[in-house]
C-alpha cells in the first residue's frame, strides 16, 4: 500500500474520530432540548478565556496542563504494555501506589532539603508502582494468567490497602483530619512560585515538564534501544522471539514494571504537585482508565499521546463552563466515550477512506492486513 496515503489516513482517524465524536454529542445535547452551539461555546470559552475579560486566561492554560500531565504519564504506561502485546488495566491501582506512597515520604521529611525530598519521594512513587505492575506482570510471563482480569483485581486491592495506609499506618502527625494528610511543605511540592505567577495562581507544576521529557525518553526507549526492540519484537509474536534468542518471558515482566513506573509518576504529579496531599479514595483514580483512552486516541505515539492529553483536559475543564448554559458537564464524558468508541472500530474509517480515496489494489491490501492482524490477535501501540 502507498505508505504515503496510508500515513495520511491513519493521521486522519483520529481526528475524524474526534469530530464525530463532537457532532454526535451535539445530536444528543439537541435530542435532550439543549443549545450544542453554546453548550461547545461555553465548553471552549471556559477552557481558555477569562469571563470578565473575555481574554486569553493564564489560570485556565495552566490548569489544563496540570491535568494533562498524569494523563501523559499513565497513556505512556498502557502504551509500553500495548506494545509488548497485552493490556494493563491496573494503572489507576499503580498510580494511586505512587500518590500515597510519594505524598508519605514528603510528609515524613518536613525539614530535608527540597532536592533530597523531591528525589526520594519520587524514586520512591514510581518504585511502587513499578512493584505493584510486577505482580501481574509476573503471573503472566511465568504463568499464563490474564494480565486483565489480574490488573482489575489489583485494583480493588491497592484501592483499601491505600485507604488502610491514610487511616491506620500514617502518624497523626502528618494527618489533617480522618483519612486525609496535611499538605506537603515547599521541600516537597512540584508546585513553585514562578510557576504559579506567570498561571495567575493555577496549580501549573513541574509536572508537565517531567511529562515532555519522559514523551522523548520513551520514544528514544523504544525506536533506538535494544530493549526497544525486544519489546516491539515480543508483543508482535513472541514466539518468534524466544526463537530468535530472547528472553520473551523476561521481556514481559520488564514491559509491566516499565508500565506500572510510569503510571506511578503520574500518582507521584497528583500528591506533590496537583493536589499536594492524599485522601482516601472511594474508587479507582480516573487517571488510569483515562489515560487508556488517551493512548488509543494517540494511536499510542509520543506525539498522538501529547496532543490527546491536551484535548482531553480541554473537554474535563471546559466541560465545567456548560453549566453556565444549564447542560450537564457529564455530557462531555459521552463526547469522549463516543470519541473512543470511533478509535475503537479504526479499521471502519480506514476502510471509508480507502474505499472513497484509494483504489481497489489499497482496498484489498487493507483487507489483507486486517485479516493478518485479526489471527495474531495483535494490537500494539508504537511508541
Amino acid at each position: 500500500m502507498n505508505s504515503r496515503s496510508e500515513q495520511i489516513r491513519n493521521l486522519l482517524v483520529p481526528l475524524i474520530a474526534v469530530l464525530l465524536g463532537l457532532v454526535l454529542g451535539g445530536l444528543i445535547m439537541l435530542a435532550f432540548g439543549y443549545n450544542p452551539i453554546m453548550g461547545y461555546k461555553e465548553m471552549f470559552s471556559a477552557a481558555f478565556l477569562n469571563p470578565q475579560t473575555n481574554s486569553i486566561n493564564p489560570r485556565s492554560i495552566g490548569e489544563i496542563f496540570v491535568t494533562a500531565a498524569p494523563l501523559i504519564f499513565t497513556a505512556l504506561g498502557f502504551a509500553i504494555a500495548n506494545t509488548a502485546g497485552f493490556f494493563n488495566i491496573g494503572l489507576s491501582g499503580q498510580a494511586l501506589c505512587g500518590w500515597v506512597a510519594s505524598v508519605w515520604v514528603a510528609l515524613s521529611m518536613p525539614d530535608a532539603p527540597k532536592v533530597v525530598v523531591l528525589t526520594i519521594a519520587i524514586t520512591v512513587g514510581v518504585l511502587s508502582g513499578a512493584i505493584a505492575a510486577a505482580i501481574p506482570g509476573f503471573l503472566r510471563a511465568f504463568f499464563g494468567t490474564s494480565e486483565v482480569i489480574v490488573t482489575i483485581m489489583m485494583n480493588y486491592i491497592l484501592l483499601h490497602i491505600s485507604t488502610h495506609i491514610v487511616n491506620h499506618s500514617m502518624s497523626e502527625e502528618i494527618m489533617r483530619s480522618k483519612g486525609i494528610t496535611e499538605f506537603v511543605g515547599a521541600n516537597g511540592s512540584l508546585q513553585t512560585e514562578f510557576l504559579r505567577n506567570i498561571s495567575d495562581n493555577s496549580r501549573l507544576n513541574l509536572g508537565i515538564f517531567f511529562a515532555l521529557i519522559f514523551l522523548v525518553v520513551m520514544w528514544f526507549v523504544m525506536k533506538k534501544t535494544t530493549l526497544g526492540y525486544q519489546i516491539r519484537a515480543v508483543g508482535l509474536n513472541p514466539f518468534a522471539s524466544e526463537y530468535a534468542g530472547m528472553n520473551s518471558k523476561q521481556i514481559i515482566v520488564i514491559s509491566m514494571v516499565i508500565s506500572g513506573a510510569l503510571a506511578g509518576m503520574g500518582g507521584v504529579i497528583l500528591g506533590l504537585g496537583t493536589f499536594s496531599n492524599f485522601s482516601a479514595q472511594g474508587s479507582s483514580i480516573s487517571i488510569g482508565f483515562d489515560g487508556m483512552a488517551v493512548s488509543l486516541l494517540g494511536g499510542g505515539s509520543s506525539i498522538g499521546i501529547l496532543l490527546s492529553a491536551l484535548l482531553f483536559s480541554i473537554l474535563k475543564l471546559g466541560g465545567q463552563g456548560m453549566q453556565f448554559v444549564g447542560i450537564p458537564s457529564e455530557l462531555v464524558d459521552i463526547d469522549i466515550a463516543i470519541i473512543i468508541f470511533f478509535v475503537a472500530i479504526s479499521f471502519v474509517i480506514q476502510f471509508a477512506l480507502t474505499k472513497f480515496f484509494g483504489n481497489k489494489k489499497e482496498v484489498a491490501e487493507l483487507k489483507e492486513k486486517s485479516k493478518i492482524e485479526n489471527e495474531e490477535n495483535q494490537e500494539g501501540g508504537t511508541i
